[in-house]
């Protein structure tokens, strides 16, 4: 079975990127940016909003080890998928919940594990993850790459990628690398 890609926003790259990369099934993770109208976007243009991009992770895994639902059940784990353009502090478009699909397969997917975690209401307000095909990805600047693994002292690391991988870990146990 060939490798899939998944593309997902929920917030902030660092944090997908640092759990993405514990799983077993998972080749590489990619940080970037997706969803707006700006070519070959820069960090700082996106963090500024006016792109209309979010900060998103590209996921190659092996759907024999990890399936594309648990990288969605993951998905739903570490971030809220019920605020609007909005995770914790960080504020715009640019940290809204998105799944960018590859194919018909994962749409259809995203929307039944949206519909399923609906109907078990962890929620209070509805879950607001758009869902949409993949149009283009643009790589992030290098020095994102990793950035919690070679950074885990830096105050937004410890705050808030570091209780995001500490959930994951305990969470998704039997998934993890070992």
């Amino acid at each position: 079975m060939a490798n899939e890609t998944a593309t997902l926003a929920g917030g902030c790259f660092w944090c997908l990127e640092a759990v993405y990369e514990l799983l077993r099934g998972v080749n590489s993770v990619r940080s970037g940016y997706t969803g707006g109208a700006r070519p070959d976007p820069t960090y700082e243009a996106v963090c500024s909003g006016t792109t209309g991009h979010a900060e998103a992770v590209q996921v190659e895994f092996d759907p024999a080890e990890l399936s594309y639902r648990e990288i969605l059940e993951v998905f739903f784990t570490i971030h809220d998928p019920s605020t609007l353009n909005r995770q914790g502090a960080d504020i715009g478009t640019q940290y809204r919940s998105a799944i960018f699909t590859h194919s018909d397969e994962q749409r259809a997917t995203a929307h039944e594990v949206i519909a399923e975690l609906t109907e078990q209401r962890l929620w209070d307000d509805p879950i607001v993850t758009e869902v949409t095909p993949l149009d283009v990805f643009y790589p992030a600047e290098e020095y994102h790459a990793q950035y919690f693994q070679r950074n885990p002292e830096a105050g937004y690391c410890r705050l808030v990628v570091a209780p995001k991988v500490a959930k994951a870990r305990a969470k998704f146990v039997d998934q993890l690398k070992r």
